[in-house]
């Protein structure tokens, strides 16, 4: 797998504005090889993880816990208290306040749910969202009116929101919130496009939004990126992370 150009390192600028990476990363209860999971997240640099399919029942808080030490993070929001979605950062992040979300519950559905929290980077102030979207076509639809609602709603100038869609973007609810936000990798491709599966990437149904004013400088699965082997992110999970490199206007 020939190595993508680099993505720009985490950094402050001198105007207020901070370069940060976010990864969104459905990462299956963790049923899979978590060390493998680890190096992957630990490679690619990232200052927000947002987490799909976090461990939610017995003794959830201690497997993420674990998680997010291996990876050099520390956990924000989320995991069963959001239905799955989690957040992790770097302690780069100053922590203004979290949310956890739950969305209505249809009988017979999977319960879903919103990671969400507010953060500064230096001069830049950041509301972020984790999520997993419905597999049933209309409640998806439903969710990701919820998404831009809540992201509208949490008093923030620049937001950033990623998960698993359970969508290919010419899918009615990926363009809806393509619409209201920013596609990441549609903006400023890179690395790899298809996160779904490891084994047999052929369909793009994972993704990160940022808002208008949020300057996409690359955003794609970071197959080749130093220190991501395809062995690890085969027995990683069965997804494949979406990593970007934004540039948050300062306050």
């Amino acid at each position: 797998m020939p190595t993508p150009p680099p993505l720009p390192n985490s950094r402050t600028e001198s105007d207020g504005s901070a370069v940060i990476r976010v990864l969104s990363y459905n990462i299956r209860s963790m049923r899979d090889d978590t060390a493998a999971l680890a190096r992957v997240i630990s490679a690619c640099a990232p200052d927000l993880v947002l987490v799909q399919e976090a461990p939610r029942f017995f003794r959830w808080r201690k497997k993420l816990a674990r998680l997010a030490a291996a990876s050099g993070q520390v956990i924000l929001s989320g995991g069963g208290t959001a239905a799955g979605p989690a957040i992790l950062c770097t302690l780069r992040a100053t922590v203004e306040r979290t949310e956890d979300v739950l969305l209505p519950l249809t009988p017979g559905r999977h319960r879903r749910g919103f990671a969400t929290a507010v953060v500064r980077f230096g001069g830049a102030r950041l509301g972020v969202l984790s999520c997993h979207l419905s597999l049933q076509r209309d409640e998806r639809y439903e969710q990701g009116g919820m998404l831009l609602d809540r992201l509208a709603g949490m008093g923030v100038e620049h937001a950033v929101a990623g998960g698993d869609l359970n969508e290919r973007p010419d899918g009615r609810t990926f363009r809806r919130l393509a619409e209201g936000l920013r596609d990441c990798r549609a903006a400023a491709p890179w690395g790899s496009e298809y996160t779904s599966t490891p084994t047999e990437p052929r369909q793009r149904i994972d993704a990160i939004f940022a808002t208008k004013e949020v300057e996409v400088l690359g955003c794609g699965v970071p197959l080749g990126l130093p220190g991501v082997t395809e062995t690890d992110l085969r027995a990683a999970t069965d997804h494949l992370p979406v990593l970007s490199a934004l540039r948050v206007p300062g306050v």
